[in-house]
C-alpha cells in the first residue's frame, strides 16, 4: 500500500504561481502512475495530470495546460505539480492519488491540499 501526504497548499493572487508536492511512501515501482486531481467547492472532483513513475509519461486536462506542470523525484519519492498563471476557478482541494499503470483506477490518495486563488 501506498501513502501520500500533499503539501505546499495556500492563498496566492489570481495570476501567480504556487508549487503542490506529493510524498509518497510505501512499495513503489515503475509500474505506478502518479495522478493530480482538484475539487471545487460544490463540483465533482476532476484530473488535473498524470506522470509514469517510469517515463515520466504526462498528460494534462485542458483546463491546465500550458499552464501546469508535473514532475518527480523518484529518488525522494516526491511528484510535483507546478501551477502557473493561477485564476479563481484553481480554487479547489489539490489531491494526488497512485495507481498501476495497467488500471485505470486509482485507489490510494492523499488527505488534500487546499488551494485558494484570489481575484
Amino acid at each position: 500500500q501506498v501513502q501520500l501526504v500533499e503539501s505546499g497548499g495556500g492563498l496566492v493572487q489570481a495570476g501567480g504561481s504556487l508549487r503542490l508536492s506529493c510524498a509518497a511512501s510505501g512499495r513503489i515501482t515503475n509500474s505506478y502512475v502518479m495522478g493530480w486531481f482538484r475539487q471545487a467547492p460544490g463540483k465533482e472532483r476532476e484530473f488535473v495530470g498524470s506522470i509514469s513513475w517510469s517515463g515520466g509519461n504526462r498528460v494534462y486536462a485542458d483546463s491546465v495546460k500550458g499552464r501546469f506542470t508535473i514532475s518527480r523525484d523518484n529518488a525522494k519519492n516526491l511528484v510535483y505539480l507546478q501551477m502557473n498563471s493561477l485564476t479563481p476557478e484553481g480554487t479547489a482541494v489539490y489531491y494526488c492519488a497512485v495507481r498501476r499503470a495497467f488500471t485505470q483506477a486509482y485507489d490510494s490518495w492523499g488527505q488534500g491540499t487546499q488551494v485558494t486563488v484570489s481575484s
